[in-house]
């Protein structure tokens, strides 16, 4: 009986290509195959980087049918590496099925540390940095969102959420009416030439929106100041 494989977690940039780490690199050019969200974009990637590879598309909507033919790779023998878009896979991503199942199957499971748009818009943002709680994307509608915003409201820590540059406006309002005037940073075009923190409070960044004087475009990471923070 073969000797199962290793699916290795491997962080990717979330803009600058140069953030990259040495060991990522190592790692791709022993993969067997490259499992990512989009493989036009991780070709793109790799390429810049001399690394050739084959690859696999895994996202939410095939990762049922994708699932048992990666553990099969593995089980076999092979090295597989695990991308999101960019950043650390994981997070607001498809991978957990994924570890869940190898780890499932006695599969090991490496992770390769790296970029991470959530934590560089915390070590940037000015609020407090001993404690967080993350949310992902805030839902469009429904007892989940209401649920997420009282979270944040009572929310003794810092709480970041993602969300994307068309939505800003709505759930800057949304905040506003359930956790009052907070202190609040947007980081936007993270590691990009256009990187750019807004900083102020809810009231304040809610006036800039709609006064055009911040420019919605790129993902944005909300950082929002704890309840009773001194």
């Amino acid at each position: 009986m073969s000797e199962k494989g290793v699916l290795y977690v491997i962080s990717t940039p979330i803009g600058n290509r140069d953030d990259i780490t040495l060991r990522a690199l190592h790692i791709f050019s022993k993969c067997d195959i490259i499992a990512s969200e989009d493989t036009r974009h991780s070709g793109m990637l790799l390429t810049h980087y001399g690394i050739k590879a084959r690859y696999l598309s895994y996202n939410d909507k095939n990762k049922r049918r994708r699932i048992p033919l990666i553990i099969d790779m593995l089980n076999e023998g092979k090295i597989v590496g695990l991308i999101s878009d960019a950043g650390t896979p994981l997070v607001s991503d498809p991978g957990y099925s994924l570890v869940h199942a190898s780890i499932e199957n006695g599969i090991k499971v490496v992770p390769i540390p790296g970029a991470s748009s959530i934590l560089t818009a915390l070590v940037g943002s000015g609020l407090p940095t001993d404690s967080f709680s993350f949310y992902g994307f805030l839902p469009k509608k429904g007892r989940k969102k209401s649920i997420i915003l009282e979270s944040v409201k009572n929310a003794w820590n810092t709480s970041i959420l993602f969300e994307s540059p068309q939505r800003i406006p709505k759930t800057l309002k949304a905040l506003y009416e359930v956790c009052g005037n907070r202190k609040v940073t947007l980081g936007r075009e993270l590691t990009k030439i256009h990187e750019e923190f807004i900083r102020g409070d809810i009231k304040e960044i809610i006036d800039k929106t709609e006064n055009g004087n911040i420019k919605l475009k790129g993902e944005f990471v909300i950082i929002i100041e704890g309840h009773n923070v001194k």
